[in-house]
């Protein structure tokens, strides 16, 4: 049996910059599921990897949210959160695939935008 360790805030960022870059391969081959669902890990990495940065919570999906909802309180920028819930539409579309072409399509560079915000803040405190 093989024991978890944690992740390093590199480790999470690695993580998702490789999600981010598997989501469009999977996009450009058709895969559109896949690629919701690696969007999804994108977000999630790059949130635990700014919830480590700054010693919060960050494990559970519920946490998730709420490492959105501190920045944008922190930052006064309630964007963060409507493009968090962005993000979890697209995950939601892995288990559902209800998102037309179009509405993915803008959907896909709404994450993208918020993932390398979240990631930005992680790499430069």
């Amino acid at each position: 049996m093989t024991t978890s360790r944690r992740k390093t805030v590199q480790e999470h960022i690695n993580l998702a910059r490789k999600f981010l870059d598997d989501a469009e391969r999977e996009f450009a081959a058709g895969e559109d599921l896949q690629g919701s669902e690696k969007l999804w890990g994108a977000t999630s990495q790059s949130l635990m990897a700014v919830a480590k940065q700054r010693g919060w919570r960050s494990g559970k999906s519920n946490n998730r949210a709420e490492v959105v909802e501190r920045l944008a309180e922190e930052l006064q920028d309630p964007s963060l959160e409507s493009e968090f819930g962005v993000a979890e539409k697209v995950h939601a579309n892995f288990y559902h695939d209800f998102m037309e072409d179009p509405e993915l399509a803008r959907s896909r560079a709404i994450v993208n935008r918020f993932v390398n915000r979240i990631l930005a803040m992680a790499e430069n405190p």
